[in-house]
């Protein structure tokens, strides 16, 4: 292995930029991962995680922000959901170029510019969240939220290419977990802000993530490496965008992740506008789907070891389709428990999803490619390219899941002033996820034979 700190001359005489390069990286042979991989790969994942989570606390600032929002403000109910649904809207657009900056910037370069860009809707916010801003400042603002949405696909897609096969799984779940405790975190530093200084107080929220922000780019450049092998395959791209696989699984992870950040967003807001909660009285509930959805996902990756990917996540939607019944009826009875309860169960089964669903991507080229080409080193290959461009492209469009989350909670809020008919759409969809999962990958056997059931 050979690590260089090369100067922007030295660098741009080799067609990349300056930072720490590594040129030699080998993860896959036994003596090198022990020799010196181990240590450096697990440097570049917790350096990666501590970035990637304030990126998700960014992304999710303006969940928040919606519970500081009085009737001073002049926003109502649905026009705090639009807020919410700009933020993931523009985080899941981002998502695309941010899979093909590791590649082209390098993975700690990249990751330390991705992370100073989360200054920008930060600092931006502390000028302008007061009363009196005009409503269309206030969704400039949560756009500009969104480059934190989309740090997740860059940190997954550089960690990556870190760990060799066996240990990918571990090293991603931890990535993502980690990443997913953002939301989580930033809504308790919430509860801790209006508990103490009150709901007037929003920008002590800033005082908190900008430093924080500056010091997890200061980790990034202190901690991480460039790797020289890693480059854009916009052929496997082009193979991942035309494969009806990419589709299907773009669909199924906008049930699960796609609802998870969504319901990170609305939860709070929901309970205040149905339940009458007060902004302390929401926040102190707000946190725990989403903390409880984080770590209960690498849970989710292991029962799809276990029992089958397709198996698990089609049983999980059918839990999630239950849970948004009780929603329903708990709506309909005005029973804060219960909803609570089943507000949360979404959370959870979403957090499953997740790592089922993300198990069911590698296994499905995987098969497939097993199944077209004779070798099965060249089969193994084609799939690791194909599937690593698919899971940054199903993860930028299952992010669009929170979008359509906050729309319909904004019009069903605004045409009856209840969550219940979004509520019923999205047990709809989840029934609907259900079915597609179960016949597509579970009971369809000429793409079994195609290699393309799952049931890993």
């Amino acid at each position: 292995m050979t690590l260089t700190d090369v100067t922007n001359e030295e660098a741009s005489g080799r067609g990349r930029l300056g930072g720490r390069w590594i040129d030699d990286w080998e993860p896959e042979d036994p003596g090198f991962w022990e020799r010196t991989g181990r240590s450096i790969a697990n440097r570049n994942l917790w350096a990666s995680i501590f970035v990637e989570h304030v990126g998700f606390s960014v992304w999710t600032l303006w969940s928040v922000f919606v519970l500081f929002m009085g009737p001073e403000y002049g926003v109502d109910a649905a026009g705090k959901f639009f807020l919410g649904a700009t933020a993931t809207l523009v985080g899941a657009v981002l998502r695309v170029p941010y899979t093909f900056a590791v590649a082209r910037f390098g993975g700690r370069n990249w990751t330390i510019v991705s992370g100073l860009l989360l200054l920008i809707p930060t600092v931006a916010a502390a000028f302008v969240l007061q009363p009196g801003t005009p409503y269309a400042v206030f969704v400039l603002m949560a756009a500009l939220a969104g480059f934190g949405g989309g740090n997740f696909a860059s940190s997954m897609t550089n960690i990556n290419t870190f760990f060799p096969e066996g240990r990918k799984g571990t090293a991603l779940g931890l990535n993502a977990g980690g990443g997913n405790l953002g939301v989580a975190v930033i809504q308790l530093v919430a509860l801790l802000v209006i508990a103490t200084a009150g709901a007037g107080s929003p920008k002590l929220l800033l005082a908190v993530y900008i430093p924080l922000i500056v010091i997890c780019a200061v980790c990034a450049a202190l901690f991480m490496d460039n790797l020289s092998s890693v480059r854009n395959d916009t052929g496997a791209f082009r193979l991942a965008v035309a494969d009806r696989d990419t589709a299907i699984m773009s669909l199924l992870y906008i049930g699960t992740f796609g609802s998870f950040i969504g319901y990170s967003f609305a939860f709070g807001l929901v309970l205040q506008t149905q339940f009458g909660r007060t902004p302390l009285q929401a926040a102190a509930l707000t946190f725990i789907g989403p903390l409880l959805g984080s770590f209960i996902r690498p849970l989710g990756g292991w029962l799809a070891d276990r029992f089958g990917g397709a198996r698990v996540t089609a049983v999980n939607f059918l839990a999630m389709a239950a849970a948004a019944v009780v929603c329903i009826v708990a709506s309909t009875f005005a029973s804060l428990p219960l909803f609570v309860a089943g507000f949360i169960a979404l959370f959870v089964f979403s957090g499953v999803g997740n790592g089922s669903t993300y198990k069911m991507i590698p296994a499905i080229f995987r098969r497939k490619a097993l199944a077209r080409i004779a070798s099965a080193d060249a089969a193994l290959l084609h799939a690791r390219r194909v599937s690593g461009a698919a899971i940054g492209l199903i993860a930028a469009v299952g992010a669009l899941g929170g979008l359509l989350i906050n729309l319909a909670f904004r019009q069903s809020f605004a045409a009856t002033g209840s969550g219940v008919p979004a509520f019923w759409v999205f047990f709809a969809f989840y029934l609907v996820c259900t079915v597609v999962t179960v016949v597509v990958y579970l009971r369809a056997p000429s793409r079994a034979a195609a290699g393309a059931a799952v049931a890993v």
